[in-house]
């Protein structure tokens, strides 16, 4: 039986999709992500290695950032010993995505003719999220050592050791020959429940069947905007009572803006500022969009003028 709730329409791209099993108590969310991936991948000269590795990571995010009910931004950011020394992906409640990476070009010649793995590309280090919702709020953050060959290896050790719930999840990536980049991913939670609420086992044994039922999906159906997400789940779920509900929309879109660059020379002694400048100007390229901001000696002075910059 296939049941869709109210509201619930069959997107294309960018968005995140969450269902339920009823009777089984098993969550999930669906995400397919098409040109939301492909600019914030594009604003970058990223090697096709370091590229892919990003696209599961910003997927990732988008995962994480309709589980956790926040308002305000949800950060992923992994760090490693590895060619890829840095990962950082952020999810605004209202489903702004921006991600970049930060690469050691002359240690990627080796892995760059062949297919990398998540290990090989970042090395030892560790995975964590952050959910900041506010100065008034406290602000929650879960680290977990890397552990895995792949990115969903290290997301599965994550959700063992720091939330605490068993989840599964499956990612697919693709970049065309035009060079477009899509990603899709599935994840299915089997939420904390109550002894009565599984007699003889039967939820935990309805786990185990659906959790290798998202293992074994193919990748493809999972990015492909031709293939509706409905179908994607009726196919994986045929014969479960399926709950879909609204889905939400996905964005490419940086919270970099002039205002911001010029909170971030005020909090800089003027000795450092001079040290930035090049032909006279300063110029303030932001990591997650790599848009530049200029700013001229007439702004730095104006700036100056009016206490913005001590």
């Amino acid at each position: 039986m296939y049941v869709v709730a109210d509201g619930a329409v069959a997107p294309k791209n960018n968005f995140v999709l969450p269902f339920l099993l009823d009777g089984l108590e098993l969550h999930g969310r669906l995400v397919r992500l098409g040109s939301a991936v492909d600019e914030i991948i594009l604003a970058h000269d990223y090697p096709a290695p370091v590229a892919h590795l990003l696209a599961e990571a910003l997927t990732l995010t988008a995962m994480l950032g309709s589980i956790f009910k926040y308002k305000g931004v949800l950060n992923l950011q992994i760090k490693g010993d590895g060619p890829v020394g840095l990962l950082v992906c952020d999810a605004t409640d209202g489903g702004q995505l921006r991600g970049y990476a930060k690469f050691d070009r002359t240690c990627l010649p080796t892995f760059c003719n062949k297919k990398s793995n998540a290990a090989q590309l970042l090395g030892v280090g560790y995975l964590a999220f952050t959910v900041e919702s506010g100065p008034e709020k406290e602000r929650y953050q879960g680290i977990v050592e890397l552990g895995g060959r792949t990115l969903e290896q290290c997301a599965h050790h994550y959700f063992r050791q720091s939330v605490q719930f068993e989840a599964v999840l499956k990612i697919g990536v693709s970049c065309d020959r035009d060079k477009t980049w899509r990603t899709g991913g599935i994840m299915l939670q089997c939420l904390p429940r109550k002894e009565s609420m599984a007699p003889n086992g039967k939820i935990d044994e309805a786990w185990k069947q659906h959790r290798d039922l998202v293992q074994k999906i193919k990748p493809i159906t999972l990015y492909q905007s031709c293939i509706s997400p409905f179908s994607v789940l009726f196919e994986l779920f045929n014969g479960d009572n399926i709950r879909v509900y609204e889905a939400k929309n996905l964005c490419a879109k940086c919270s970099c803006s002039k205002e911001r660059v010029e909170l971030v020379l005020a909090a800089l002694p003027n000795e450092e500022i001079e040290s930035l400048k090049v032909n006279g100007n300063i110029v303030v390229t932001c990591e997650f969009c790599n848009l530049q901001t200029i700013f001229r000696e007439s702004d730095l002075t104006e700036l100056r003028d009016t206490g913005r910059l001590e």
